[in-house]
Parts: C-alpha cells; structure tokens; sequence
C-alpha cells in the first residue's frame, strides 16, 4: 500500500533539514572549486555532482514546503566570492570531492535507515546510487592520475586463526599484537579526513574576514594535526606506511572565495561527522593504545565543537532545526 501521504515524522523531517543545509554548503564550495580548475577531466566530474545536487536539491525542496515547514536559508550566492583568486590545486579540489563523498554516502545511508515513506525511501536510494557513482567516479580518477593513496597491504596466512590470549588487547607494554585488518579500517579513513580537514583550515585561515575566525581555524589546523600525529604513530609503531599530507596543495592567496560563515560552518560539519568515525574506531578498537588515542581524540574534538558552537551562536549564523511542541507554553495560552 502506498503510504506516500504520511506525514513527515520527525527523523524524516530531521533528515531532510541536514542535507539541504550541508548540501547547500557543499554545492557553493565546487561551484567555487570547478571556475578555478584547470584539469577537464576533473571539471567533468565536478559538473555532474552540481547537476546531481541541483536535482536533489529540488525534490528536497518539494517533500519539506509539501508537509508545510520552511526551507532552511542553507548557503547562497552571497555566500560565493565570485572571482576569487585560487586557493587550492586541482588535486586537492579532487581529493576533497572524494572525501566529501564519502560523507554523502554515509548520510544518505542515515536518512534511509529512519525514512518510511515509499517515496522517501525511494529518494535516498537514488541519493545513494548517484553517490556510488560520484565515489566510483574520483577513485578511478584519482587511480589514473596516481593520487589516490591506498591503504597499507597485509600479507595472507595459510589458513584463519582465533586469538588465543589475553595480550591481543595489549598496545603498551610490548607484548600486543600488531593491528588488525579491520583497525586500519578506521584508522586510514580518520588520517585522510583530518588531514583534508588540516588543509581546509590552512586554506580558510589565510582568507577569512575576521580575525577571531582566522585564530579559531589555526586552532582546528592544530588539532587535526595533533590527531593526525596520534593516528600515525600507531601506524608508524607497526612499520606501515602513512597518508601523506596535502598542506602544498593550498596557494597563498588572502582573496576570500567564501563567507566566514560557509567557512566556519564548513569546519564545524567536518568536526560533528568526525566524531562519528572516531566512535566507529573506538567501538572497533580491540588494542588499548588505540582505544586511548580515540578516546583523547573524541575529547578533544567535542572542545572544539562546543567553541565552533558559540562562535556561530554569536554570529547569529546557526539555523535552528525544527524542534518538538512546547507543550508547556501552549498550555499557558489563554
């Protein structure tokens, strides 16, 4: 039976509000990204994932105004310098697009596991598709281009083994075993992600308006390096190689191609989804070193967001989501 006249419970509405904002965040960074590119090839792939989003963007649109809730002010062009001088390599601007994908997939992923609605549920399953796509799209292009950093490789054994002592979880003392397949997992994943998050606040520091702004984003380059350090000195413990860094790939250009407020919320949404993948590699940490350094990480990070909280509060740049009925106050109303 088609439940398509459902109304929006509150994950779905919930679901709908972040990806607009987020993906109106992400559309004005490669409008910026795709006038400063020099490579076609890479400039093809930027136009279909605007010419995606801007399809995505409509139906968005239409399931919030259909259920009678505002449209999120999101970002605009007014939040787009146009014009401005480049500030990042076509490498970098490729690599971004990868790592923001990944982002996508794994929001996509959320929004269709709390959705019930047919026509919903069917919306994100394309959603999910095209971000195959795109994700299929920057690996066989960062693979052709021999930018795409691949994960250490382990060797097979002759045949499966159980662990068989209790130092398995032992990462301090020397009597620990080496990583796990499936820690590196999370492990190579954080490394790339702060390191994006690194160069980005590199890039915006050397550009943003205000100068508590420009200090607040040193601050957050400082973090992620200090997480990055953190991370690959677990890989380093165990001889396995490390993503190297993209802080080269980053110009220097003082000419802002972005608000402060796109900027400063840019690296708030990078702080909250990092959270996510730190709890996953925490959650599969089964070596006590590393759980530690997750543990640190997350602590660390959940500081910076509640700054980057108050900054955007006091900016009056945060959009507030729908919130549930104050049942209380409408009582009161006479």
């Amino acid at each position: 039976m088609e439940n398509n006249h459902l109304k929006l419970t509150s994950s779905e509405i919930g679901t709908l509000w972040g990806e607009y904002v987020n993906g109106t965040m992400t559309e004005i960074v490669n409008r910026y990204m795709i006038s400063i590119l020099e490579d076609e090839s890479i400039k093809k792939v930027f136009e279909i994932a605007i010419e995606t989003w801007e399809k995505q963007k409509k139906e968005i649109i239409s399931f919030i105004e259909n259920d009678g809730f505002p449209v999120p002010i999101g970002f605009t062009e007014s939040d787009l310098n146009k014009g401005a001088e480049r500030l990042f390599s076509d490498t970098f601007c490729l690599n971004y697009l990868h790592i923001m994908t990944i982002h996508g997939l794994l929001g996509h992923t959320t929004s269709l596991s709390v959705s019930v609605r047919k026509d919903l549920r069917e919306f994100y399953n394309l959603c999910d598709n095209d971000a195959k796509k795109m994700y299929d799209l920057t690996i066989e292009l960062l693979l052709e281009k021999g930018k795409f950093q691949k994960d250490p490789y382990f060797y097979p054994t002759e045949r499966p083994e159980l662990i068989s002592t209790q130092d398995f979880t032992d990462g301090f003392f020397g009597k620990g075993r080496l990583l796990s397949a499936t820690e590196i997992i999370s492990i190579s994943l954080n490394i790339k992600k702060s390191i994006m998050a690194k160069t980005l606040s590199i890039g915006f520091s050397q550009v943003a308006k205000s100068k508590e702004i420009r200090s607040f984003f040193g601050k957050i380059g400082n973090k992620a390096d200090e997480n990055i350090l953190a991370l690959s000195s677990v890989l380093h413990k165990d001889n396995l190689p490390v993503p190297m860094s993209w802080e080269s790939e980053v110009t220097t250009s003082t000419d802002s191609p972005f608000s402060d407020k796109l900027m400063l919320y840019h690296m708030g949404f990078l702080a909250q989804t990092a959270q996510v993948y730190y709890g996953t590699g925490l959650a599969g940490a089964m070596r006590t070193d590393l759980a530690v350094v997750y543990e640190k990480t997350i602590l660390k990070t959940l500081a910076m967001t509640k700054n980057w909280f108050d900054m955007m509060v006091e900016n009056k740049w945060l959009e507030q989501p729908p919130l549930a009925p104050n049942r209380n106050e409408l009582a009161k109303e006479e």
